[in-house]
Formats: C-alpha cells, sequence, structure tokens
C-alpha cells in the first residue's frame, strides 16, 4: 500500500504538468500530434515509474483505416498501457464529469477526445452522432464496454452504446485482450504490484450488413464478447 500511496504522490501532479502542457502546446499544433507526443510520454513515465512492462500482440490484423477498439478493463492501468503501446494515434471516449476536471478537461478536449453525457438519454444521443461524425474523419477511438472495471478478472456484460457507435460510424470493431492490469492495480483497492501487462489485438469485426439495425449490434456485441473472453488468462 505504502508503494502505491508514493507513486500518487508523483503520479497526481506528473498527470496535471503533462495536461497543462499538452493544453499549451495545442494552440500551437492544431494537428493533434504534439498532444498524442504528451499523452504517449506521460503514459510511458507513468509505467516506468510503476515498474510495469507493456508488450502488444496481434499488430498484422489492424486493418487501414480508422476502427473502434473494445477492450476490457481490469484496472486503471489498462489506459496507460493502451496509451504508451498502442501502435497508432487513438482518442477516448469518456464520461463528460472527467472533462469537468480543471486543466485535465480542457486539456482532453483540446487533445479530441469525445466526452459522453450518460444523464441525458437526448444528449447521449447527441453525443453519439458527433462521435461517429468524428469517427468517420479518420479518428480511431477506445471504448471500454464494461462501463466500469472487472473486480474479479472476468468479463462483464457489455453496454450497448459503443455497438450503436459502431453501426453509425460504419467501421469496423478491433477487440482487444489486456492481461495482467488486474494484478499490478486491482479495481477497488489501493495497492500496486510490479509486472507485465499484454494487449492481444484480435482481427476486426464489422456488424452484419443482412441484420436489421438492433439486431446487427447484438450480434456484434455477443461476437465482441467471446472473441475479448477467449484470450482472458485467470
Amino acid at each position: 500500500m505504502v508503494r502505491a500511496y508514493l507513486f500518487l504522490a508523483v503520479f497526481i501532479p506528473l498527470t496535471f504538468l503533462f495536461a497543462a502542457s499538452a493544453l499549451v502546446c495545442t494552440l500551437l499544433d492544431a494537428s493533434g500530434r504534439s498532444y498524442a507526443f504528451h499523452a504517449r510520454l506521460w503514459a510511458r513515465v507513468a509505467l516506468a515509474m510503476a515498474g510495469v512492462g507493456v508488450t502488444v500482440r496481434g499488430t498484422e490484423h489492424l486493418p487501414l483505416g480508422p476502427v473502434i477498439f473494445m477492450s476490457n478493463h481490469q484496472s486503471n492501468f489498462d489506459i496507460l498501457a493502451l496509451l504508451a503501446a498502442m501502435p497508432r494515434r487513438i482518442y477516448w471516449i469518456a464520461k463528460k464529469e472527467l472533462f469537468d476536471i480543471p486543466v485535465f478537461g480542457p486539456s482532453m478536449r483540446r487533445g479530441g477526445y469525445i466526452p459522453l453525457d450518460r444523464s441525458d438519454g437526448r444528449k447521449a444521443l447527441k453525443n453519439m452522432d458527433n462521435a461517429a461524425g468524428i469517427i468517420r474523419e479518420g479518428k480511431s477511438v477506445v471504448m471500454f464496454p464494461e462501463g466500469t472495471r472487472s473486480r474479479d478478472l472476468n468479463l462483464l456484460p457489455f453496454k450497448r452504446g459503443g455497438f450503436l457507435l459502431a453501426l453509425k460510424a460504419g467501421v469496423p470493431v478491433v477487440p482487444v485482450t489486456i492481461n495482467g492490469s488486474g494484478r499490478i492495480n486491482p479495481a477497488g483497492r489501493i495497492r500496486l504490484y510490479r509486472g507485465d501487462i499484454t494487449i492481444t489485438l484480435h482481427p476486426p469485426l464489422a456488424p452484419a450488413a443482412d441484420r436489421l439495425k438492433a439486431e446487427a449490434g447484438t450480434l456484434l456485441m455477443e461476437q465482441v464478447h467471446g472473441v475479448i473472453s477467449s484470450a482472458l488468462e485467470h
């Protein structure tokens, strides 16, 4: 526990320092490259501080063009691992509350990350339409379809929103299985252990073109759930 508190004592101010620096850089570089560099460097520094290594498998499966990465969610270190090691620039769809945090929130907005308001159905639908348009323009995004972290490393039931987004955007879904992060930083506990995280990228899946929209979304959700589960280690 002491190790976790020491890590947080450095990680939290470091996060705001990187967020502030990235925010300033977006005023000079509208391409997003500078922001992506800051995000990747922040994640790699944090992982090095924690003594965590990351390995990515299956990069040969990545198709050209934008995709939606759908990943299981075991701990907060999932975000660091994906930012540090993914082979292409990624953007996040995250709950709106995170964008209200001083410095950190404005930095995320300037970085092109997409807020999702779950408190209001109409706003959520509008957010989904906006997100679909952004993805069609060429941005690959990451989502955690479980909606929260799994406490026992098993895959939780998925929420439908991400799969409706895939239908709206018309892009493939790349299932992602993360192993190891739940042992490094167990969900709901202030614990931190050294170790390794493995990210497995699976072949892309596309909604069935011969199905009704709701049916296609359900089928895609079941397929992604099965693929991610197949590579989970317990």
